[in-house]
């Protein structure tokens, strides 16, 4: 995840600059995950298809489709995070489902963080608006990277894939600047 800690001197990415509205929220869910929510104007479907463009809202430095069941892909942010990711589930307009099968953070001593842990977009029409429901099953508050990883959540789901949504354009992470750090 690329983002600034609030303990840490280590910036390895944008910092969140979040200007959070009252329907947005972030809180970990229960011992065991990440949780955060925010809703949109537009539909469940342009919300799915936004989600699938992983490349328009977390990183231009992704390789492997994103937006096919059974697909595999792989996240890099520099030299601090790597990760590859299957696409478990997608049910158009209501769900996305990934899996982290392999991890790397040069940022942490504990080198299992994310391993084995599922990553749920739920998609719901409420109110006349799109609410987009986020969870990192198994990224617990107990983790080394949590305060780092869900700063980083909070800025991707709640500022760039937001835009994403809104506006068509999101603020990934550059593959330039991921190649050139």
């Amino acid at each position: 995840m690329a983002a600034c800690a609030q303990h840490q001197t280590m910036v390895v990415g944008p910092e969140p600059q979040l200007a959070r509205s009252p329907e947005m929220t972030a809180n970990p869910a229960g011992n065991a995950s990440f949780t955060a929510a925010f809703s949109v104007d537009q539909t469940p479907e342009e919300v799915f298809h936004a989600i699938n463009n992983v490349r328009g809202w977390w990183s231009e430095d992704i390789e492997g489709p994103t937006g096919r069941a059974g697909g595999e892909f792989t996240y890099r942010y520099q030299d601090a995070h790597r990760c590859r990711i299957k696409v478990t589930e997608l049910i158009a307009g209501e769900k996305v489902t990934w899996h982290v099968l392999e991890n790397y953070f040069d940022f942490t001593q504990g080198k299992a963080e994310w391993n084995d842990t599922k990553i749920h977009f739920e998609i719901a029409a409420q109110d006349g608006k799109t609410g987009i429901r986020f969870t990192h099953v198994g990224l617990a508050p107990e983790y080394e990277c949590f305060d780092l990883c869900s700063n980083s959540w909070s800025f991707y789901l709640h500022t760039s894939l937001r835009a994403l949504i809104r506006t068509g354009k999101g603020l990934p992470n550059r593959k330039a600047q991921a190649a050139s750090a």
